[in-house]
């Protein structure tokens, strides 16, 4: 087919490359003729100027109603993250989950006093002697980044937390961590001052997707047999995984009509491993 520019999240434009497509379906689990249904499907809807959230509806209507419901939701994961919002608070929570599946104990919105300032933590994490403060930069939309203000900040925060006079504030090492990139300039930073940084795909091979994958926690808002309206109902709740929707007596009590709840159930069973 003829080279056509679509438009990133970010608003740069990048010619369309039907193998990232690709790959990015069969990490979510879909087989080579549904992938190969989806992208001859987009290549004819395509047109210049045409987003990636564009592309990514297209494809995840395809899988939701052809394919097996796991892969429409694995494939979804991302989006997924971002229905978390509007506010952070669901992110914090889920960050949390995330660092328990590998081994972490961590707890939301801890109070501590560094040397100079008291401080409020996103997630206060510890494993093996190690004691992290993370502060957690979550975006509603694709396109966010995280930049050097924010590593400023954090950085300064979490030097005066290490100095704290008080045994039980003090942290071992700060973490910015968010849903989508960092720009050139925080990483750059971040590797002059020792931040760790954890993006959706920062470090390579070592994000937060990764994570999420290896760890089988995937976040509620994947389920695609729940309404917005349940999900929201769950989150407010703190219930953020989809591995915790397990029992009929839970989806009843936040509102899930009874004849559905054998479909969410499922689902989540399928999903999650549960």
């Amino acid at each position: 087919m003829k080279s056509i520019l679509i438009t990133k999240a970010d608003g740069e434009q990048e010619l369309f490359d039907s193998s990232k497509l690709d790959n990015s379906l069969a990490k979510a689990g879909a087989g080579e003729p549904i992938r190969a249904r989806v992208i001859a499907h987009v290549e004819r809807e395509l047109k210049p100027g045409m987003t990636t959230e564009e592309i990514y509806r297209h494809a995840f209507e395809i899988l939701r109603r052809e394919e097996a419901t796991p892969v429409a939701a694995r494939y979804s994961i991302k989006r997924a993250v971002f229905a978390l919002g509007p506010s952070g608070f669901p992110f914090e929570q889920f960050l949390a989950e995330i660092l328990r599946a590998h081994g972490w104990s961590a707890r939301t919105g801890a109070a501590l006093t560094g040397r100079c300032a008291p401080h409020e933590v996103d997630v206060l994490a510890e494993k093996g002697g190690r004691r992290i403060g993370i502060e957690a930069k979550f975006h509603n939309e694709p396109g966010g980044k995280t930049d050097i203000k924010d590593a400023l900040y954090v950085h300064a925060r979490y030097e005066d937390l290490k100095n704290a006079p008080d045994a039980s504030s003090r942290v071992s090492e700060g973490w910015l961590v968010t849903n989508t990139q960092f720009t050139r300039n925080a990483i750059r930073y971040a590797q002059c001052s020792n931040l760790t940084l954890l993006g959706w795909d920062y470090p390579r091979e070592k994000g937060l997707m990764k994570m999420i994958e290896e760890a089988k926690v995937h976040p509620l808002t994947c389920l695609t047999s729940l309404s917005e309206g349940e999900k929201h109902r769950l989150l407010d709740n703190k219930i953020v995984l989809c591995k915790s929707v397990q029992t009929r007596h839970l989806l009843e009590e936040y509102g899930v009509r009874p004849s559905r709840i054998p479909s969410v159930l499922e689902e989540a069973k399928r999903l999650c491993g549960i």
